[in-house]
């Protein structure tokens, strides 16, 4: 009996400590995100949902192809997903339905096709990052609203969790 009672005893403490566990990743590590429009087409769809690591700009710097989560700069409480194209000290410009990187084109193997207007030539300042969506014509991004501050990154995405059919890593 009382062996049965220390075995009970056991899997309460580790499921307890599972729980606690879960909640300190979801906390302050890997948080959840439903994609809500098509403008990662066709990376992310509409309705993917994504596991993003809060932890990796705290530890890495961004990197160009991170699809990250950030703080939408021109209202901070809603979130938006995007993939960094350029990085603070390059020159970076759009023409030609071509991104071109200090001059040379950027091999964009996850970009959907179309036709999007050219960008000026610009160089990214310090503490800034330019992104932008994968569907560019569906995409409200640094062409629109600015530069990305670095600051407002929260997270790099890591994996599509749902539909199952979509999961992998990213």
């Amino acid at each position: 009996m009382a062996q049965r009672t220390s075995s009970r005893r056991k899997t309460l403490i580790i499921l307890a400590g599972l729980v606690l566990l879960s909640g300190l990743l979801r906390a302050f590590v890997l948080q959840p995100y439903i994609i809500p429009t098509p403008s990662m087409e066709p990376t992310l769809m509409p309705g993917d949902r994504i596991l993003v690591n809060r932890l990796a700009y705290q530890f890495w710097a961004p990197n160009r192809g991170d699809i990250v989560v950030f703080a939408f700069p021109l209202d901070p409480k809603r979130t938006f997903v995007k993939r960094i194209i350029a990085l603070e000290g390059e020159t970076v410009e759009l023409r030609d339905n071509q991104v071109f990187i200090d001059g040379r084109a950027l091999q964009e193997p996850y970009l959907k096709p179309g036709d999007y207007p050219p960008y000026a030539p610009q160089t990214i300042p310090k503490g800034k990052v330019l992104v932008l969506g994968d569907n560019r014509n569906r995409s409200g991004d640094s062409r629109e609203w600015g530069l990305l501050e670095k600051s407002y990154l929260i997270g790099k995405s890591w994996l599509i969790y749902y539909p199952f059919n979509r999961m992998r890593t990213l």
